[in-house]
């Protein structure tokens, strides 16, 4: 017979499971991993998580669960290349991915934008951001990383107010091939295609988190 005790330490444990694995994101992110290797996020990404645009750090407060956790188990396993991230991912374990990524989506961040792709676009950048180019099979930003560029689940990270120095040189990783976790490889063909003076004015415009003009 199930007594009243065991119902209630029962409930208990169950409530506390959420507590305790927010306990542990945070603790990744301030003071890093149970492995000493896996040092603190707020060291590069700064104490707000809103990453340092001087160094070329990302934001990453805010960004979709999936998305952060996909690209902490790409840099485990891999599958996306940096000599910084690599390492520290390595030694986190599944639990303390999963437990970090719900902390950073939780954080503050800027609101994104309200560009939308039914408003006009006021240059060529700003043409570039919401319609793309199609005889070049480039698509507007926004078509896949959603209004103003605020992302959109596992596959499409925000893009507004991520640090343009961070997003040139993802762009230029997807051009030159050193970065390739993408699905389908569509930002692979998308970055070739651009030229180098888009490349630095769409990732300050994102940067920036600029409105389009009525």
């Amino acid at each position: 017979m199930i007594t009243l005790d065991r119902i209630l330490i029962s409930s208990l444990f169950l409530f506390s499971l959420p507590i305790a694995h927010a306990d542990q994101g945070q603790n990744v992110f301030t003071q890093g991993g149970a492995n000493p290797a896996a040092m603190a996020c707020q060291g590069c990404h700064g104490p707000d998580g809103l990453g340092m645009a001087a160094a070329g750090f990302p934001r990453l407060a805010g960004l979709p669960v999936g998305y952060l956790s996909k690209q902490l188990r790409d840099f485990r396993d891999g599958t996306r290349k940096n000599p910084i991230m690599e390492p520290l991912a390595k030694a986190l374990g599944d639990e303390e991915i999963a437990a970090v990524s719900k902390t950073l989506a939780a954080m503050p961040a800027p609101a994104a934008p309200t560009t939308r792709r039914q408003q006009m676009a006021s240059n060529a950048t700003e043409q570039l951001a919401l319609y793309g180019d199609w005889s070049r099979q480039i698509p507007g930003c926004v078509q896949c990383h959603g209004p103003g560029g605020a992302g959109v689940g596992e596959h499409f990270p925000p893009l507004a107010h991520q640090p343009a120095t961070y997003l040139t040189a993802q762009l230029n990783a997807w051009r030159d091939g050193s970065r390739h976790n993408d699905p389908n490889q569509l930002m692979v063909g998308v970055a070739k295609a651009m030229t180098d003076e888009e490349v630095k004015s769409i990732a300050e415009y994102f940067a920036a988190g600029q409105e389009a003009k009525p």
